[in-house]
Parts: C-alpha cells; structure tokens; sequence
C-alpha cells in the first residue's frame, strides 16, 4: 500500500514537472528567419525598403516578450547610406540599440495547435534613440511545430518627432541634397520564435 502510495505520489511529480517545463520551455528569437524592414520616401515620391540585419529576442515564462534590434546593422544597400544612417539619424555611438517590448498570452499560445493562426492586435512599447513610446500593432499569430511566426498585418508607422530623430532626418537631407524625407515611416515585420528545453 505504501509503496502503491509513493509510486502514484512520484508519477504525479514527475507529470507536474514535465508539465511545468514545457509551459516554461525558452523561446527565442530566430534570426535568420526573422526580418524587420521600413520604408523611406524622399523627394515626395521615390520609395525605398530598408531593413536591419541583426535582431534577438525571448519570450519569457511569464509571457513577457523583448526584441533588441542592433541599430548598425541597418541595410539599405548602399553602404554610404547605411554609415550615414548609423553616425546622423541613429546616432549608434549613443544608442546602439532600439527595443521592443510587450507581452502575450503565453498558455493560450502553447496551446495552439501547430498550423493553426489567429490575429490579434498587441501593444507593446518601442524604445529608440533615448525615447520610448507606446503603439500597437494588428498581427497574424501562427504556431509552428516547435515555435511561432508573428506578422504584421499591416505596417506600424513610427514618427520621427516621437523619437527625437527629425534633426536626423534632416541632416540626411542635406547630406543627400533632397528637397524633402518624409517623416512618417511604415515598418513591417515578421518574427519566428522557437521554443527549446
């Protein structure tokens, strides 16, 4: 009886801890799958797409999520522009970095079945150049097999002012001898967490 009792009492413990690693297992962000990319336009109508190279992340246990996107790996792809981009609007000898910052319903995530999608909008917090600002954006949630992919179903727009990047924007102006840069900025993004032990 009592060994029946220590057996039944060990298989629970052992349930409860296979269960709490898997809600608890790391995710982290997935860089070669992810990308991150914004669009400029210079004078009023020449449209160009540009991204950053180089993004990390987590999701917490707690549901808390954290991408850090690296400032210098910015790519237009012109290397003259990238550096101009680095040194007068990013300044990344100042702030090498910008963030986001949310969170999300980690258990209503694990328990999507893989292939399955739903959309959502989320808010989350941008930190970039010293400011940081609230936003929100509509994505489309799909679980994966061992992870999931998170994609903006429409571009966020970001404002130069809000971030203390319109003398930045100004300064490329000049540099670049164009009438105008737009201030309004869409960026689009897609990113693939994946969940490890």
């Amino acid at each position: 009886m009592i060994s029946k009792f220590l057996q039944a009492g060990l298989a629970a413990l052992i349930s409860s801890v296979l269960f709490v690693s898997a809600a608890q297992a790391h995710w982290s962000l997935d860089n070669e799958a992810s990308s991150l990319s914004f669009v400029t336009v210079k004078a009023e109508h020449v449209a160009e797409a540009h991204s950053f190279d180089r993004l990390s992340g987590t999701i917490g246990d707690n549901g808390d999520v954290e991408i850090t996107i690296e400032l210098a790996s910015v790519n237009t792809m012109i290397q003259i522009r990238n550096e101009r981009m680095q040194e007068m609007l990013f300044e990344t000898n100042m702030f090498p970095e910008a963030t986001i910052s949310g969170s999300i319903d980690l258990d209503a995530l694990t328990d999507m079945d893989a292939g399955a999608s739903t959309a959502r909008q989320v808010d989350f917090e941008l930190s970039l150049h010293g400011q940081s600002v609230a936003l929100a954006a509509d994505v489309q949630i799909t679980r994966t097999g061992e992870g999931v992919v998170v994609s903006t179903l429409k571009p966020i727009i970001v404002m130069s002012d809000a971030f203390a990047l319109t003398a930045g924007v100004e300064k490329l102006r000049e540099v670049a001898g164009l009438p105008s840069i737009s201030r309004a900025v869409p960026v689009s993004f897609t990113v693939v967490f994946e969940q490890g032990h």
